[in-house]
């Protein structure tokens, strides 16, 4: 059944999409974060949703080429490039096979990210693509929220199966990085209104739905039992309520969940929370300490990395500490360092850097002009999600998953919105100052021709 359904949702969103590329990208960042076809057990497991949609989003921005615009910015050019260093990375890597297999599947998912920031133009769409983007994690939150809620904490949650976000420490960081988004989405929902089926719910409903998304989201974030999820949470928490409007009441209900999910939680996840403390005796910190002791040396021994496949036994035995205790980076940082040298990091900080700077910019927007409001929230929200990743990623081997790619391209394409208000505004005021001036002008010629000649 969920087969079947999950195909006729496909087939029929892949109509509408030929006929509107912006349809497409969606379709596609749907296909890629939620891996809906993954949940059930029949013919759709298998069947190559990603591949049809990406190319359904192409065929679609052939055809209606004066839809796809290319947005300006710094971020697009300086992920190209980053994308091209991969590419001689992979060229010269010690595994050149296993590189190249995973370089291919890497330059897809950027590749594809590109197409949906040409596609996505105005406000109704950049709403769109935030609501397609946390709901497609949400929905795992929910769920795994109520069954952390019925089963007491005593199970770990999971994620979309066959995915990057599969195991519980990666879903709870997606968690991690959805919360401010459904947060910014429950107080600006008037600019959702002109959407086609969420406009139809009424305000107050929605609202309530969002809030117990949110909640629920954070359940599933921490009965995930993630301890890199964890920091992230409380790192999170706090920017979250630095940026908040209503601190008092923001601060008044994080102080009322700490103590309650303390006590709600089991042993097991409290002792498991504890080994942040006493990393020296858990043998899975130790490992990843190894693996970014193995990282390290590799950049120090060969300015164009390993390649994308490091965690190998041959690999280890080179540049490991303790070669025999093989483990991927499990940190978006070691893994840039160790995959693609110091210069392959540096191209991935500057990034998302000039993308955290970028929210910073809408936030200033948002406070000049009244009218943008939504636009100052959202990049202050991004920024709470952006510093999330930033620290739960820290723990986690993530660098090319696609979620956070797509908040850049929430907020590339923001900007390009806003400026293109701005040039508006500039045109119509100008063109209303001619307008009084010409009258002015013709008001003044008149009243020469009407004054009696002194001769």
């Amino acid at each position: 059944m969920r087969d079947i359904v999950v195909t006729l949702l496909f087939a029929h969103f892949a109509r509408h999409a030929l006929r509107s590329p912006y349809v497409g990208a969606l379709l596609w960042v749907w296909i890629g974060l939620m891996n809906p076809h993954r949940l059930g057990w029949g013919f759709a497991y298998s069947l190559p949703f990603g591949m049809a949609s990406a190319a359904i989003l192409l065929i679609g921005m052939l055809m209606h080429s004066k839809e796809v615009r290319w947005p300006k910015g710094v971020q697009l050019p300086l992920l190209i490039a980053l994308i091209s260093w991969m590419g001689l990375t992979t060229v010269t890597a010690i595994h050149v096979g296993p590189s190249l297999s995973k370089y291919v599947e890497v330059l897809k998912v950027l590749g594809v990210t590109i197409l949906v920031a040409c596609v996505v133009i105005n406000r109704k769409q950049i709403i769109g693509l935030i609501w397609v983007v946390t709901g497609s994690i949400a929905f795992f939150g929910i769920k795994g929220g109520v069954f952390t809620l019925l089963t007491g904490g005593a199970h770990r949650v999971w994620g979309p199966p066959s995915s990057l976000v599969n195991g519980n420490n990666e879903l709870a960081l997606a968690l991690v990085i959805s919360i401010p988004l459904l947060y910014f989405l429950s107080r600006n929902l008037s600019i959702s209104s002109d959407l086609a089926i969420i406009g139809r719910v009424p305000v107050r409903y929605l609202k309530r739905g969002l809030q117990v998304s949110i909640f629920l989201c954070a359940i599933a974030a921490v009965g995930s039992q993630s301890r890199g999820a964890f920091l992230a949470i409380g790192a999170m928490g706090a920017m979250l309520w630095w940026r908040s409007k209503s601190k008092l009441g923001l601060g008044i209900l994080i102080l009322l969940m700490v103590p309650a999910i303390l006590v709600f939680m089991p042993d097991e996840w409290t002792a498991r929370m504890n080994t942040i403390q006493t990393y020296q005796q858990d043998r899975s910190a130790m490992g990843r300490i190894n693996a970014w002791s193995v990282a390290i040396n590799i950049a120090n021994d060969r300015f164009l990395g390993a390649g994308f496949a490091t965690a190998t036994r041959v690999i280890y035995a080179m540049y490991a500490p303790d070669p025999d205790y093989v483990l991927v980076a499990h940190s978006i940082y070691f893994q840039m360092l160790g995959e693609h040298g110091y210069f392959g990091l540096f191209l991935y900080l500057m990034f998302w850097f000039s993308t955290y700077r970028m929210a910073g910019r809408l936030m200033a927007h948002g406070m000049r002009d009244p009218t943008l409001e939504w636009v100052g929230e959202l990049g202050s929200m991004a920024k709470v999600s952006l510093t999330g990743f930033a620290v739960g990623a820290a723990f986690l081997s993530l660098a090319y998953w696609d979620m956070p790619f797509y908040i850049m391209v929430i907020l590339l394409v923001t900007e390009n919105w806003v400026r293109q208000q701005n040039a508006e505004r500039s045109y119509s005021t100008s063109v209303e100052d001619g307008a009084s001036m010409g009258l002015q002008l013709d008001g003044g010629a008149a009243d020469v021709r009407a004054r009696p000649s002194s001769c």
